[in-house]
């Protein structure tokens, strides 16, 4: 593979030739590949992804504001669908941009990347946050609180039973870590390999190849460290995708990787969707006026020459609609398209920093300095006036005492299962999720546990706090 490209891109760590394989997570040594006439193997990880239960459920997961309002705003299922498609036309104008320099090397270079790469990017986004817990990064936070703060028998039984970096899978619970968890593990299927999606697809998830134990370490300057990617359960899966892919471990580090390229595709399309679609959500509840919305984006507007991106022709058409909604739909549609012909085109520019594994910040911190400001206008206005607005604040609040809740009592069910209560609560666990209830079995037992509250929706998460608390007496039926 590594024969492929020019002799001068060989000193670089990576190679474009070697960073997509169809391969799947559970093949059986010396699989051929499904000759589907009709879909490629990445359309195929599309459509598996979209046809899952653990994506329908993001329909009830918050995205920012509560959910649900007499004004429809964004879940996590629709915010995923638009990354998605935001993802796709990344990935066709990175991928024509390769196809173009390098395709006269090789056939099969040319027709991955023009045709097969939008595909993958499209998967990848529309997976992004299967991970994410009810409450989104609320109750990242209190699944994390949970375990940090357990005392006396319970954290002794845990500390004593799981290895560091089990340990910080816990304590640093990363809903990224759970996506690839989520879409790699057959839970208590009996075939291997999850939603057995391509090695290409699942490298273009993991935003931050590492361990937890070497992870949320800021202090390295390595993006990679910056979270985690996968937990210890998902271990030797990663290094399985690593291997064949060629993405390479870090130095001086055990379990930390180069972010694969992709993977800034990914995130681009995901930084652009939800800086402006939580603009138009908060618009549409009254929170922020259409003069705001303009004050913000229209900027970015001002330096554009080409005739369709000028502030000119944007503000002509802006003032040509009725409805104020239409016209922030109008300046988002724009803005989208905008940023995606900028970041794909940073993408581009920064090809020999992510082959060598070296680019150290997204995409959008490789914008120009003028327009990296507005953005930072963009997420200082967002944090002030929407993140922390009240209705937002309530919904975090009560992520924190729900997952809290029921975390306290289905651990402890599995710490103390011998106790009568705790089998009854055992017994409301998924069969999905296996609990074999041994000595050296701890750290799967609470992982199972954590996947069963993690994939709840916000709405079963509440229902089922109220019900084994006592809050509500749940009906015969």
């Amino acid at each position: 593979m590594t024969e492929l490209l020019p002799d001068y891109l060989h000193f670089y760590t990576m190679n474009w030739a070697s960073l997509y394989s169809a391969k799947r997570t559970g093949d059986r040594q010396g699989k051929t590949f499904n000759p589907d006439q009709v879909r490629n193997s990445f359309l195929r990880d599309y459509d598996r992804i979209i046809f899952s239960s653990a994506f329908r459920r993001l329909q009830n997961k918050t995205q920012v504001f509560p959910l649900p309002r007499a004004v429809f705003v964004h879940n996590r299922l629709t915010h995923s669908l638009e990354v998605a498609s935001v993802g796709r036309s990344l990935g066709k104008s990175a991928g024509d941009a390769l196809a173009e320099k390098y395709g006269p090397v090789n056939e099969t270079f040319a027709e991955f990347y023009k045709y097969e790469l939008p595909s993958v990017i499209a998967a990848a986004c529309l997976a992004h946050d299967i991970g994410n817990p009810p409450f989104g990064h609320s109750g990242e936070d209190a699944i994390r609180t949970y375990f940090t703060t357990l005392e006396g028998d319970s954290r002794k039984m845990v500390h004593d039973a799981l290895s560091e970096n089990q340990l910080k899978d816990l304590e640093k619970f990363e809903g990224n870590s759970n996506a690839f968890r989520i879409l790699t593990n057959n839970f208590n299927e009996i075939d291997p390999g999850g939603y057995r999606l391509t090695y290409a697809t699942l490298a273009s998830i993991v935003k931050y190849p590492c361990a937890s134990v070497e992870g949320f370490n800021k202090s390295t300057g390595l993006i990679a460290t910056k979270k985690s990617g996968f937990f210890d359960s998902e271990l030797d899966v990663y290094k399985q995708i690593a291997a064949e892919l060629e993405i390479p471990k870090t130095e001086g580090f055990e379990h930390v990787y180069s972010r694969h390229p992709f993977v800034f595709l990914t995130e681009a399309a995901d930084d652009i969707c939800y800086r402006i679609i939580d603009m138009e959500d908060a618009h549409r509840l009254h929170i922020l006026t259409l003069y705001t919305i303009k004050e913000l984006f229209y900027p970015f507007f001002e330096k554009e020459s080409e005739y369709y991106n000028t502030l000119e022709y944007l503000d002509k058409k802006v003032n040509s609609l009725v409805d104020d909604n239409q016209k922030v739909q109008f300046i988002r549609a724009k803005w989208i398209g905008l940023m995606t012909e900028k970041l794909s085109k940073a993408f581009m520019d920064n090809e020999e920093a992510l082959l060598a594994g070296t680019l150290q910040k997204d995409l959008m911190k490789c914008l120009p300095k003028h327009e990296q400001e507005l953005i930072d206008r963009i997420n200082d206005f967002s944090y002030k006036y929407i993140y922390n607005y009240k209705s937002v604040v309530e919904i975090e609040i009560a992520g924190y005492n729900v997952i809290g809740g029921l975390l306290k009592e289905f651990v402890h069910a599995v710490l103390y299962h011998g106790q009568a209560k705790s089998g009854k609560l055992l017994q409301l666990v998924s069969k999905q999720f296996p609990l074999k209830l041994t000595a050296d079995s701890l750290y799967s037992d609470i992982q199972s546990i954590v996947d069963f509250i993690s994939g709840m929706t916000d709405l079963y998460a509440i229902d089922m706090y109220r019900k084994i608390t006592g809050i509500n007496v749940p009906e015969i039926r």
